[in-house]
């Protein structure tokens, strides 16, 4: 008997290595001499470099940087076991998690420290990126970012603007001089599974503007901003952001890459997959089981749960899914291969109480669900796995 155990983070509680090894925990109460391959995975959002890392042994390196709200920040970037890909999270330097309470400013903040980690690993020697932009505090259409690597964006002053979203529309003239000439012979390789374009109703602004602060007017401001922005853009690089799949990314920095950037946006999902070894793995598995912490339609879309159910059903392997909550709309994973989702609340409980109590509960959910899967294998007396 073979299991992958591939989930995502339970955000809030557990990393995904802690979740696998709970689930890991549950399989072994019921069948102790199955195998069982734990491969913790991530979807391009945060927990995707140290996911890469612990997958290839790669290593990570701290770097002070300018944070989302200009102040400095810790952050870091990875280089994987081959010695030659870096992997940047842009939340690390740009994300909400940055943010104190209170103090979301999608007007003010910048993508700054992203550029900044991708010049430190220019200057150490990098030439090939994977960048993950889930997570991000800003909607600065990557102006930032673009900043910090040479670029002059600059008003009607021949001023640099600031920093921020909100300074979007004074741009007057963009200079490519000083831009960071390293980068044209540099990869980079773009995760993300957002298809939204740069402007508009499902643009940046309007899809992921409020959760980063933006009320109504700021939404519409930024908006506008963002317009002037990709208008200014296409002056000097011939490439119409403005309902560009995938631009909207991350608050307009998806755009920023596909315009200065040698680039190719992919499923951040995709790209861990085939770096941990996954899909070599699958090939005599009888079951996979993933997860996160909220499962509903929006899984669809590509996060870790049906990216991963998608590479095991080219193989013909069934896979279950564990969630801490179970929303509507999961019918339609079924259709790509998960036999079945199931939360792991067992009794009603606050959330607290499920954060506290969440690695025996996923420990107890796996039991379960493997004792049901794997019913003819069970010892009915003693609860045991048969040896054939």
């Amino acid at each position: 008997m073979k299991i992958i155990v591939a989930p995502d983070s339970f955000k809030g509680s557990l990393s995904a290595l802690e979740v696998s090894r709970s689930i890991n925990a549950g399989i072994k109460r019921i069948f102790p001499q199955a195998e069982v391959l734990q491969l913790p995975v991530a979807d391009g959002g945060e927990g995707t470099m140290d996911t890469l890392l612990a997958a290839t042994g790669g290593e990570k390196r701290k770097v002070t940087v300018v944070g989302p709200l200009g102040n400095e920040v810790e952050a870091a970037y990875g280089i994987l076991g081959e010695g030659e890909t870096c992997v940047i999270e842009m939340a690390s330097a740009s994300g909400l998690a940055l943010i104190p309470e209170g103090k979301l400013s999608p007007l003010e903040t910048t993508t700054y420290g992203t550029g900044q980690l991708i010049k430190k690993a220019m200057d150490d020697g990098l030439s090939s990126f994977i960048l993950a932009l889930g997570g991000s505090a800003t909607n600065d259409g990557g102006a930032g970012m673009l900043q910090a690597l040479g670029l002059k964006i600059l008003d009607n002053h021949a001023n640099q603007i600031e920093y921020g979203g909100g300074e979007l529309n004074k741009v007057s003239k963009i200079e490519m001089e000083s831009f960071d000439k390293r980068i044209k012979d540099c990869k980079f390789l773009i995760a993300s599974d957002v298809q939204n374009p740069f402007i508009g109703p499902d643009g940046a602004s309007h899809i992921f503007g409020p959760q980063k602060g933006a009320t109504p007017d700021i939404v519409k401001m930024l908006d506008e901003n963002m317009a002037h922005w990709a208008n200014e853009i296409e002056k000097v690089t011939d490439i119409h952001l403005h309902d560009l799949s995938g631009a909207g990314a991350a608050g307009g920095i998806g755009g920023a890459f596909q315009a200065f950037f040698p680039s190719e946006m992919k499923r951040g999902i995709d790209i861990v997959l085939e770096h941990t070894g996954l899909i070599d793995s699958l090939k005599g598995t009888d079951l996979v089981i993933t997860g996160e912490g909220q499962v509903d339609l929006q899984t669809a879309s590509g996060k870790t749960p049906m990216g991963v159910a998608q590479a095991a059903k080219r193989e013909n392997v069934p896979t279950i899914i564990l969630a801490g909550s179970v929303g509507e709309g999961v019918e339609i994973l079924h259709q790509f291969g998960v036999v079945s989702v199931n939360s792991i609340i067992n009794k009603p409980m606050t959330l607290n109480e499920a954060i506290e109590n969440v690695k025996d509960l996923l420990t107890s959910s796996a039991e379960q669900v493997v004792r049901s899967f794997f019913h003819h294998s069970v010892n009915t007396e003693g609860g045991l796995y048969i040896e054939n």
